[in-house]
């Protein structure tokens, strides 16, 4: 029923993100697509939503509270940019007031650089983890396939003595995991050469497997690592018209993945 609850929508790759405002902040909930049309009520009290996925024919969002690529006040966006990494980009430089690497850990690891005078500095895709694991099940007879997210933790996550995993399934998770974390290391390094201080900030479901590898390869090498993984959601809801932004932005959200 119209009245309630303000809630947002960012539509993923494989995911629909859904932000609710609470009284103690956002609630987010990360959820898979809708088979047909959505739960009865659901859009009654969306203030916005924005797509990086399809957008089902079945599902009516109204065109009037979208989010375009030409709204998020960042310089030099170019208009084939995923609206999603303008969107965490915007919103960790303006967290920070410096420059920032975003990796948004998502179905396409992506990695976004915003100089600190709140200029898009260009990026670089990667394939995620669920896409490696995938690609190496489809591509050979013996590997298994592993659904995401993991209930295992791999060893990448976890103490330098476990690197080495003597179990299958370990060691492909290990080796994509470790990749994908020396891949961003390596550019938080060449990012912070290019402009000292610039914050290394994660993002996205998988952001959480990459953040142990990464403080590890990156301890005292003066880059700042930090974890926000609903950034783009939360960037969403910031840069909407109705100010509701600005009163949730104090309390970071909760997040439950269904």
């Amino acid at each position: 029923m119209p009245g309630g609850s303000p809630r947002w929508l960012l539509i993923g790759n494989s995911r629909w993100h859904w932000a609710l405002a609470s009284p103690g902040g956002l609630r987010v909930e990360h959820r898979l697509p809708p088979a047909c049309a959505l739960e009865p009520g659901i859009l009654d009290d969306l203030v916005g939503w924005a797509a990086v996925g399809a957008v089902p024919a079945s599902v009516a969002l109204p065109p009037n509270r979208r989010l375009g690529l030409e709204q998020v006040p960042l310089a030099a966006l170019p208009p084939w940019l995923g609206l999603d990494r303008a969107l965490a980009g915007w919103l960790a430089w303006r967290r920070h007031g410096r420059g920032v690497l975003v990796a948004d850990a998502g179905t396409v690891l992506s990695l976004t650089r915003v100089e600190g005078s709140g200029r898009f500095a260009g990026g670089r895709l990667l394939a995620g983890v669920g896409l490696q694991l995938g690609a190496m099940a489809a591509g050979t007879a013996a590997l298994p396939r592993l659904e995401l997210p993991l209930t295992d933790p791999p060893a990448a996550t976890q103490a330098p003595a476990l690197d080495w995993p003597t179990e299958t399934h370990r060691a492909m998770v290990t080796g994509v995991v470790q990749g994908l974390a020396a891949a961003v290391a390596d550019a938080a390094l060449e990012a912070h050469g290019l402009e000292p201080g610039c914050h290394l900030v994660l993002s996205g479901g998988d952001g959480a497997l990459l953040l142990p590898r990464l403080q590890r390869l990156l301890a005292g090498q003066g880059v700042m690592v930090e974890l926000q993984p609903d950034l783009a959601l939360e960037a969403l809801v910031q840069l909407h018209p109705n100010g509701a932004g600005d009163a949730l932005d104090q309390a970071r959200p909760r997040s439950v993945r269904i």
